[in-house]
């Protein structure tokens, strides 16, 4: 795993996986000015920088669901969503600020409207009983793509799941 010393104990913030193994995110949180935080994702690892940052590290394959936002004396300024899935050493990926590498993007969208909209869609998700990031990558896809469009996008339910869990059973 390392080459620790007999006896040595793991440097505080030590990762279990190595670092081509995992990706991390950046929060900050500079309060009324600038906020980045996770709405759903499976974290593997944290490190905690200062009072204002942390690094949070997450398996491969996991699907993860980052938000930012910004603000100036006169409101916000930026408001956005990425939804993306945590690639593997090697795998092609988008970057993105704040994330290291990157990671397949399967939905990006930036307006508080439309920012709200998605987090609407994960509550539905929630209120059904599953996990936002067990669902099948595919619908975050219809998603970003509907809401690019100005149109409705279908809700994700408990149907399209067990559809969704029979296809990846056999590996499509």
């Amino acid at each position: 795993m390392t080459d620790l010393p007999p006896g040595a104990r793991k440097p505080a913030g030590h990762f279990p996986l190595p670092r081509s193994d995992r990706t991390e995110i950046e929060l900050i949180w500079i309060e009324k000015r600038l906020e980045h935080w996770i709405r759903f994702g499976r974290i593997a690892g944290e490190r905690i920088v200062s009072r204002k940052t942390r690094i949070l590290a997450f398996r491969p394959d996991a699907v993860v669901a980052f938000m930012r936002w910004s603000a100036n004396d006169y409101g916000t300024v930026h408001s956005r969503i990425d939804i993306l899935r945590t690639v593997r050493s090697g795998e092609p990926y988008t970057t993105l600020p704040f994330v290291r590498p990157g990671g397949e993007l399967l939905l990006s969208i930036e307006g508080w409207p439309k920012v709200r909209t998605v987090i609407e869609a994960i509550d539905q998700i929630e209120a059904i009983g599953l996990h936002p990031c067990d669902i099948a990558p595919d619908h975050w896809r219809h998603v970003h793509n509907r809401l690019s469009a100005g149109q409705p996008f279908r809700d994700y339910t408990a149907e399209r799941h067990q559809a969704w869990l029979k296809r990846k059973a056999l590996g499509q």
